[in-house]
């Protein structure tokens, strides 16, 4: 039986599928291909053999010609290009592509419909900012409120034309209209996360000191900062922080989920350069906080590996792959217990779930570090959860979503019978 052609569409490379692209090839699941803008290509076909190219139809990086409708905008691009691109490829095969699996913006699907045969498979991360969510302490400006209706415009558009839709958590389908819902998978990416954070507990004797650590791409408010630096904050004055180790792994200068960076922009006029350190201003504690910054992969998993207790408290969001590099390699997780982290985190099972109240996370640092069996419990439970996301078991869930996808696909039209 012949495989499946799978054409994983996505303006940036590596992203979230371009593993998953590749385990598929590896394994003989699917016949399956990376298409994605050429500069990407030409950067990583020395180390990939099955990377495609399309050629956006303008300018995708930077403004639009008009703010308000951007997004549409750019993936209009995205997608004239995308869609040359495909038949091309199809006409170089010989046969028909039975599944795109398009990025909802940067492999944008919109006008794949209709003109390809192929089952269409859009990932969407969340239909808008609007949706996903945002501190009240630092609103989006009107601007952002309109342009996040053209965003959901798109989306919408999406789930409703594509064969299907997948999401990565059940808390980012939970943001889509009720009437959409029934169109939208929830799957998590596969990830190839090996080494484990520590082989054994630290014990009380051991000279290093007791490591509390925050890490996310970008020091926002949407991930939980704020409330990571207010804790250290209170810690120090309650003197509890000696012999104890801050440290915040991330960018503060990356872009973030939220418009904390206009607020702060906004109130100091250019006087206070980021987020972080408006919150330094605010929480004098806290300065005792190491900022590494953005680090190659390598040394940041490294880093990871002498974190005790990771907190994360996060505010806003769907399903974050930093959450799975600390799952993975056994680390020990105070979490947030809302949105999408009960979906990976078990309260007292492979970490600890708490409501946004501060006297209860103090609590329970306190206690953890008093607690190195329990914490050495966590985090054998915690690498099991990596491993139930570890590539190799995720593949096939997804190949059961595109085969669903073509079955939609080859699904017969059932008008509705027409009224007496």
């Amino acid at each position: 039986m012949q495989k499946p052609l799978i054409v994983f569409v996505g303006a940036v490379y590596p992203s979230q599928y371009s593993l998953l692209c590749s385990h598929l090839r590896a394994t003989g699941m699917a016949d399956s291909w990376f298409m994605t803008t050429p500069g990407h290509k030409a950067n990583h076909e020395k180390d990939c053999d099955h990377l495609l190219s399309f050629q956006p139809d303008g300018k995708i990086v930077g403004p639009q010609s008009y703010y308000y409708s951007s997004k549409v905008e750019r993936s209009a691009r995205i997608c004239r290009g995308v869609l040359k691109a495909l038949k091309d490829f199809e006409q170089a095969q010989g046969r028909r592509i039975d599944v795109v699996v398009a990025h909802s913006l940067w492999g944008a699907p919109n006008w794949l419909y209709d003109e390809l045969d192929a089952a269409i498979v859009s990932y969407i991360e969340f239909p808008s900012y609007r949706a996903h969510g945002n501190d009240a302490a630092y609103p989006p400006d009107e601007a952002q409120r309109l342009a996040d209706r053209n965003t959901e415009m798109l989306h919408f558009h999406q789930v409703l034309c594509s064969d299907l839709t997948i999401v990565p958590s059940a808390h980012a389908r939970a943001m889509f209209p009720a009437a959409l819902q029934d169109r939208i998978a929830v799957q998590f990416e596969g990830f190839d996360i090996q080494a484990p954070l520590r082989e054994r507990p630290a014990s009380p004797e051991e000279t290093q000191p007791f490591t509390v650590a925050f890490s996310a791409r970008d020091l926002s408010s949407a991930k939980g900062f704020e409330t990571y630096m207010r804790l250290v904050d209170r810690l120090v004055r309650e003197g509890d922080a000696e012999g104890t180790r801050f440290i915040a792994i991330g960018d503060p200068t990356a872009a973030t989920y939220g418009y904390e960076q206009q607020w702060v922009e906004r109130r100091y006029g250019g006087k206070v350069a980021s987020f972080r350190d408006h919150l330094l201003q605010v929480y004098p504690g806290a300065r005792v906080v190491e900022f590494p910054g953005r680090l190659p992969y390598a040394e940041f998993a490294a880093m990871l590996a002498g974190v005790d207790l990771f907190l994360y408290p996060l505010r806003y969001g769907v399903a974050n792959w930093g959450l799975m590099e600390i799952l993975a390699r056994g680390g020990c997780i105070i979490g947030s217990n809302w949105g999408f982290t009960p979906e990976l985190v078990q309260h007292d099972v492979n970490g600890l779930l708490l409501p946004d109240n501060d006297d209860a996370w103090i609590d329970a640092i306190r206690a953890l570090r008093a607690d190195p069996a329990r914490r050495a419990r966590y985090s054998q439970a915690a690498r099991e959860t990596g491993r139930r996301y570890h590539i190799s078991s995720v593949a096939p869930r997804f190949m059961a979503l595109f085969q669903r996808a073509m079955a939609q696909r080859q699904a017969p039209l059932t008008l509705p019978a027409a009224a007496p």
